[in-house]
């Protein structure tokens, strides 16, 4: 058939099969399948393929594209990234997405950083060092060797570890190289603190000790608790000293003198853990600036207001509940904003201008 009678012939088909109904056309369609050879069932396939899946993401307004996006789990939208380059570009580039994913991991997000590659690289991170976790390859273990009776006194800082024992001695390592760097001889530690001049230990033997790291001497010597002494930290700005012990007090000390300035009451059960820091919020019993000691035993954890008044009482007791305990030994932290520890119930955060429960 000529071009010029096929084209025309065309059209006439064309038209006709527009008058026909729906049944009819299916009808007319499976007839010329049927009489269709390999190279015409590849060229309709290939067709239909074009015109029934059509790219939604490349065609949808951005703004509806990342509405989308945001109904997707993390996995889903990792899997969405290797479709195409397109959609990788699209779906990398939606910031509501990446930090909400991030929210649900428990990251506190950071509103100024609107980066959508920096949440979704933190949330890839995130995901890679939990199978890690489950595979046991998250950490790089090694043994420091060097101590010759029971390790009881842990404290980090800036590479170093500082290390107290029973065979009387604390010991300072460089973590990167597992070396001993160095070592002097003490009283049995509880717990250990260090900065760049000075060691301060808390002893079983109910004292705690100031040690000089140029000269290995004890520079101070602080005597009053009954019972051992778990918890110490200390302020050079204040000059002040604070312990927590056995005999369920927690002592304030003169850094400088070695005096004892307080006592502080309270507590039914050994004080295990202390914390000197600045308040970054305001409240009606504190504002920013004010240094503020918390003491926990097993049970509570209390607030207490340090500064130029030593003689202070205790601004809010804080509890998990009546009938649970924090922990023997709680894992305390303090911030100036929030009051994180843990308890046999979970983890639970303070506000500290609100002393509420945030999580």
């Amino acid at each position: 058939m000529e071009k010029a009678a096929f084209e025309g012939w065309l059209e006439s088909v064309s038209t006709t099969f527009l008058s026909l109904s729906d049944q009819q056309r299916n009808q007319s369609l499976d007839q010329l399948i049927s009489l269709s050879g390999a190279a015409q069932l590849r060229h309709l396939s290939n067709g239909l393929e074009t015109l029934l899946k059509r790219d939604f993401l490349r065609l949808l307004p951005l703004e509806l594209a990342f509405y989308l996006l945001r109904w997707l789990d993390p996995q889903t939208l990792l899997t969405c990234c290797l479709v195409c380059k397109q959609w990788n570009k699209v779906i990398s580039s939606c910031t509501e997405v990446w930090q909400g994913v991030c929210r649900e991991l428990g990251w506190r997000i950071d509103e100024s950083i609107q980066d959508a590659s920096h949440w979704k690289g933190v949330y890839l991170k995130a995901k890679l060092r939990m199978l890690q976790l489950k595979d046991q390859e998250a950490f790089e273990t090694s043994s420091l060797i060097g101590h010759s009776a029971r390790v009881y006194a842990l404290y980090y800082k800036d590479g170093l570890l500082c290390t107290g024992s029973d065979d009387l001695s604390v010991k300072l390592w460089d973590v990167r190289t597992g070396q001993c760097v160095y070592g002097i001889q003490t009283h049995t530690c509880a717990t250990v603190k260090f900065d760049e001049q000075k060691l301060v230990t808390g002893s079983f033997d109910n004292t705690v000790a100031c040690w000089e790291w140029s000269t290995g001497a004890k520079i101070q010597h602080f005597r009053s608790h009954t019972g051992a002494v778990f918890s110490v930290d200390y302020n050079d700005e204040l000059d002040l000293l604070v312990s927590g012990s056995a005999d369920f007090s927690v002592k304030v000390w003169a850094l400088s003198a070695g005096a004892c300035l307080n006592t502080l009451t309270g507590h039914t059960e050994w004080v295990t853990k202390v914390i000197l820091q600045k308040s970054q919020v305001e409240s009606v019993l504190h504002s920013p600036g004010d240094h503020i000691l918390l003491s926990a035993d097993k049970y509570q954890i209390k607030v207490w207001p340090l500064g130029r008044e030593i003689n202070c009482r205790c601004l809010r007791t804080l509890s998990v509940s009546e009938d649970r305990s924090i922990s023997l030994q709680p894992r305390l932290q303090f911030d100036g904003r929030y009051v994180v520890c843990s308890s046999d119930l979970g983890v639970f955060q303070w506000d500290f201008s609100t002393f509420e429960i945030v999580r």
